[in-house]
């Protein structure tokens, strides 16, 4: 069986990647793995680079799982929710090294790391939520509102404007391209650059700077569990 989250560990950089069929989809199993991967980084005191697989980031969760009804989506919403709040706060540099297209839960993950290389390419990056019919939730809203410039949140968050890799740097989901034969070269040398930071300043720093968001993310995602609660 494939490994659906690899580690990689290289001169004080791990390297974490989905490795999920076509669409990289994000299901408990996962999660699972990406949470193990994590624990392996701290463990590690690693500067993290998490990747997909050539041509594809994350599609978003998992539809099967979201489909099996309200329970299991939220149950499900619940442990991505927490594991983006725990990039928020991952106290080592994380980079997302987005390989091609991130849509809804992938978007996010990119908007919870602390810097951001994609590719050029005819790729898709952005929010479907309200697109596909799902009303976006508490935590959603406020991980993209921390993220990106007023009008592209207002674009990408109600009115589910999907953006080109060029457009998502000025939204606010990627901080710059590459070619995507030079993604990991890329996310290497910026891993590298990193390792001069102080990492007990940066964690510090980190969590001093988001320190409302965080507080404001715990409760939406505790919002968003009680609304569930009450449809079932």
């Amino acid at each position: 069986m494939t490994e659906l989250v690899t580690y990689e560990l290289n001169d004080g950089i791990a390297t974490i990647a989905l490795n999920n069929g076509k669409a990289n989809a994000l299901g408990h199993e996962v999660f699972e793995g990406l949470n193990a991967a994590l624990d392996r980084a701290e463990q590690d005191k690693a500067i993290v680079i998490l990747t997909g697989q050539p041509g594809m980031f994350s599609g978003g969760y998992d539809l099967k799982a979201m489909q099996k009804g309200p329970k299991e989506a939220m149950a499900l919403v619940k442990v991505g929710s927490t594991l983006t709040r725990r990039l928020s706060a991952f106290p080592l540099p994380v980079i997302g090294a987005c390989s091609g297209h991130a849509i809804a839960k992938g978007a996010f993950v990119l908007l919870s790391v602390d810097y951001r290389i994609g590719v050029q390419g005819s790729f898709k990056l952005g929010l479907n939520e309200v697109a596909i019919g799902m009303t976006m939730h508490h935590a959603g809203i406020e991980i993209a509102r921390h993220r990106m410039p007023a009008p592209y949140f207002y674009r990408s968050v109600v009115n589910a404007e999907i953006f080109n890799p060029e457009s998502a740097v000025a939204a606010g989901f990627l901080d710059e391209l590459v070619a995507p034969e030079q993604l990991m070269e890329r996310a290497v040398a910026v891993a590298t650059q990193m390792k001069q930071l102080n990492m007990n300043a940066h964690k510090q720093t980190k969590l001093k700077a988001k320190a409302e968001y965080l507080a404001l993310l715990d409760r939406c995602i505790e919002q968003d569990a009680a609304h569930f609660d009450l449809m079932g």
